[in-house]
């Protein structure tokens, strides 16, 4: 089993791009599994806040007008921007209400892995999405209900307790994990622990594609629209983010942007479980594959750019 969590943890990108083919293609498989959702995005919130240092998290709050600038031009300019942008188009109503949503959310913790790969700025991608993180549960609920008058079926008060909660409970077992296991042991179970949340996010992936292989069977267009919007408002909220703070340096706008485009979505399925409008739940799944994909298909841009810019520092 060890060996097993290695090899996932070694090979992360492309686990988690299977998984999001095998729970189109296996809907027997993303119906069974469905019911465990807010264990798999749990799970791995878990493992990534066990994993980051805490005392370098702290250090990085001195910079904190620039954390609550990204946190403000996440949470609420990016949402109401996409709303917007998409009010009064043809486009389904929980289509829009998926995209806005998923605007709104706090960006994905494994950011972070993705902005040290490329050469971004992992430390402030961390800070600003624990912060996010945690003032999500006050800031998306009602701007969704009230200000931008989304249309779901779900009150205030069970919207921001159920994400609340979920929050919570990520950051108490990330806790615990720590006290228990020790910053040595979970040194050497890094890889183990990479594995084990791999794991968990390809059953997540699975499991959101629950009913959307019978939509995309009986509504092909419509469902490859969702799909075409969720690579055309990933990539435009990384261009357009990164564009707002490109004076603050290349390094730190695009990872700005690698936040921005790059959302927890589950985060908020889970948190809406039964609530979720059949068009929501399908846009949450057809993201995920921008999700999964644009890192690696970016790559050589991302990595063009810095050099660009170590050649400048260097001359």
């Amino acid at each position: 089993m060890l060996a097993v969590l290695a090899f996932l943890g070694r090979n992360a990108a492309m686990v988690l791009a299977f998984g999001v083919f095998l729970g189109f293609a296996l809907p027997w498989l993303a119906e069974l599994v469905r019911p465990f959702l807010a264990l798999f995005i749990a799970g791995p919130l878990i493992i990534a806040l066990m994993r980051i240092e805490w005392a370098e998290m702290w250090a990085y709050t001195r910079r904190w007008p620039l954390v609550l600038v990204l946190c403000l031009w996440m949470l609420i300019v990016c949402p109401i921007a996409v709303f917007m942008i998409l009010d009064g188009t043809e486009v389904a109503p929980g289509v829009i209400a998926g995209i806005v949503l998923m605007a709104a959310a706090p960006p994905i913790v494994s950011a972070a892995a993705i902005a040290l790969f490329l050469g971004l700025d992992g430390a402030i991608i961390v800070v600003a999405t624990v912060a996010a993180m945690w003032l999500t549960p006050f800031i998306l609920p009602p701007m969704a209900l009230n200000l931008l008058d989304l249309q779901l079926d779900i009150s205030l008060g069970v919207f921001t307790g159920r994400l609340a909660l979920l929050t919570a409970i990520a950051f108490v077992g990330a806790w615990i994990g720590r006290w228990l296991l020790g910053r040595e042991r979970l040194s050497r179970a890094k890889t183990h622990l990479d594995g084990a949340a791999v794991l968990m996010m390809l059953c997540f992936v699975v499991g959101v594609f629950d009913g959307v292989t019978e939509m995309a069977l009986a509504q092909p267009r419509h469902v490859l629209i969702a799909c075409l919007l969720g690579y055309v408002f990933n990539i435009g909220l990384q261009v357009v983010s990164t564009a707002m703070f490109w004076k603050l340096g290349r390094r730190l706008a695009l990872s700005v942007g690698l936040m921005s485009g790059n959302c927890n979505m589950g985060l908020v399925l889970v948190t809406l479980t039964d609530k979720a409008d059949a068009d929501t739940a399908m846009f949450f799944a057809m993201g995920q594959l921008p999700m999964y994909t644009l890192p690696a298909l970016l790559t050589p841009l991302y990595r063009r750019l810095m050099a660009y810019e170590k050649r400048e520092e260097a001359t």
